[in-house]
């Protein structure tokens, strides 16, 4: 049994917590914005039973070890594999994988603040009527307003800082007053107010056709491909390798059930981005209007042009961006609290304090994406933007580097008896499949994810006009449709946005539905989100 909490910086107060905090940490835009369109373009209920298979093979012993460390050590990830790397008598250079998880949720949250602030600035223009009426370049031009023109920056600025102050303003309450108040309030209310849009778009959509497209099985679309997509979906929508889970598993209480506990938000997850997915289907009124459409466009251009052309439009597109902004705040939440917990374990400063020093970073950080799309839109290295590197690195190389050292670090370098009473008493199935997947499967997939993505994130780079070295023609080049499934699974948040096939028509697509300057579905993520 794990010692007593005996940190000053905080822990939940109900079991149940554990379980609204981790669904808002995982819960992002990539359930809105690209698993539909993966489902869609992927055999539809196959590929949703592909991506459950991923999820519980590879993503969730890999959620419980993180979520394991930090309960058994009752610190954040830092100090964590410090004690760890103490016990097991390991060398010291292993605790630059701590210090690293908290320098990749630190640049994530940056970015990640700039997306909700668009989506923020959404629910005003969505109330205020702006999309009435509005045809495809007339959306076009108010994302670009707000986003990409260089004159308008400074209104961005403040939408950015009016939803980090949001973020911070929570935390800075505390980890119960702030965190579980918060999570507990704003997890179920997205939850409610997701199935009520849901609810509405049954009645005033097609839900048969989005029910074509998502659930029913289709095989002659089932691939290869399907399986790394899903591989790449599984493994970047949940907020791994950045310190999340095992803050949040260090914050838990004493009869929390963690392993029960997170296979319910694995289902959870999943479950959301189903009915996301129907419900963006059901709002379209032809049956292939977001044929092939996902990310940035689809969220912010296509979207509120199909709601402003039901009754009651200005409800239906400020709740649409409400349910956004609550969606990527709780994410936020959750980016922020390892970072302000190593910070207070570190100088010991007062929570109040933390939250503004770190608050401050995180913005002065926000600006470097944010300037991305506008004032610094022409400064570029090997054809990409600070956003876009930051990007890269993050979901390309840090974050999977992280999964795969705490990976190799539990499997190889603790004893196994250690590694099991860190992560409790289970069936002996479970703790054989969970032991040999941290030895030797999750290393290798991880490794696979983080090289794949990168290599087709660089050739990307190439396709929109980079002169970096690596864009000379080379032997054995990687394909289109090899570059389509790796940007297709990465962050996310994830980051992260599979392309949509090439051609004329989609050229001239993504042209129409996303302004210069903007990112493109391929620039983001999953775990921008």
């Amino acid at each position: 049994m794990p010692t007593p909490y005996q940190t000053p910086i905080g822990s939940f107060t109900r079991k149940s917590t554990f379980f609204w905090a981790a669904v808002g940490a995982t819960v992002g835009l990539a359930n809105l914005w690209q698993f539909p369109y993966l489902a869609s373009k992927h055999g539809g209920g196959l590929f949703i039973l592909l991506y459950l298979g991923c999820l519980l093979l590879v993503t969730l012993p890999l959620m419980v070890t993180e979520a394991a460390v930090g309960r058994y050590a009752r610190h954040g990830v830092v100090l964590a594999m410090d004690g760890l790397i103490r016990s097991a008598k390991r060398s010291r250079a292993w605790m630059a994988l701590g210090r690293l998880s908290i320098l990749g949720a630190f640049l994530v949250l940056s970015f990640t603040a700039v997306f909700g602030a668009i989506a923020l600035a959404y629910v005003f223009f969505g109330a205020m009527g702006r999309f009435s009426g509005a045809g495809q370049a007339e959306a076009t031009e108010i994302l670009a307003g707000l986003v990409s023109d260089p004159r308008e920056f400074r209104v961005f600025m403040g939408w950015h800082a009016f939803f980090l102050a949001m973020v911070l303003w929570v935390s800075g309450q505390g980890v119960v007053g702030g965190l579980e108040r918060a999570f507990r309030i704003v997890v179920p209310g997205t939850l409610v107010l997701l199935l009520a849009l849901f609810g509405l778009a049954v009645g005033y959509g097609r839900i048969d056709g989005a029910i074509s497209q998502m659930l029913e099985m289709h095989p002659q679309d089932l691939s290869w491909q399907s399986l790394s997509a899903a591989l790449f979906h599984a493994f970047y929508t949940l907020g791994l390798g950045m310190g999340v889970w095992a803050v949040l598993g260090a914050y838990t209480t004493p009869d929390t059930q963690l392993k029960r506990s997170i296979l319910a938000v694995v289902l959870m997850d999943t479950l959301v981005a189903i009915l996301a997915g129907l419900m963006i289907f059901s709002m379209a009124t032809e049956s292939d209007m977001f044929a092939g459409q996902h990310g940035f466009g689809l969220l912010f251009v296509s979207l509120p042009l199909t709601l402003a052309e039901l009754p009651a439009s200005q409800f239906f597109i400020a709740a649409v961006f409400l349910l956004v902004v609550m969606i990527v705040w709780a994410t936020a939440l959750a980016l922020l609290e390892p970072v302000v917990g190593w910070f207070r374990e570190w100088i010991g400063a007062p929570r109040g304090l933390t939250v503004v020093l770190v608050g401050l970073a995180v913005w002065l950080a926000g600006l470097a994406s944010l300037f991305s799309f506008n004032v610094w839109a022409e400064f570029q290295l090997g054809g990409a933007t600070v956003f876009r590197w930051l990007e890269l690195i993050t979901g390309g190389v840090m974050i999977p580097l992280m999964a795969v050292l705490i990976a190799f670090f539990t499997g190889w370098c603790l004893t196994r008896n250690l590694s099991q009473t860190m992560v409790g008493s289970a069936p002996r199935l479970f703790s054989a499949i969970w032991f040999w997947v941290m030895r030797l499967v999750l290393p290798l997939v991880v490794a696979y994810i983080g090289v794949h993505y990168t290599a087709a994130s660089l050739l990307n780079l190439c396709d929109n006009g980079g002169k970096a070295f690596w864009c000379e023609p080379a032997p054995g080049p990687v394909s289109r449709e090899e570059r389509e499934t790796s940007q297709g699974a990465g962050g996310a948040k994830a980051r992260e946005l599979l392309p949509a096939e090439q051609g004329p028509s989609s050229e001239l697509n993504e042209q129409q539905s996303t302004p210069e300057n903007a990112p493109k579905d391929d620039d983001i993520l999953y775990h921008s989100v």
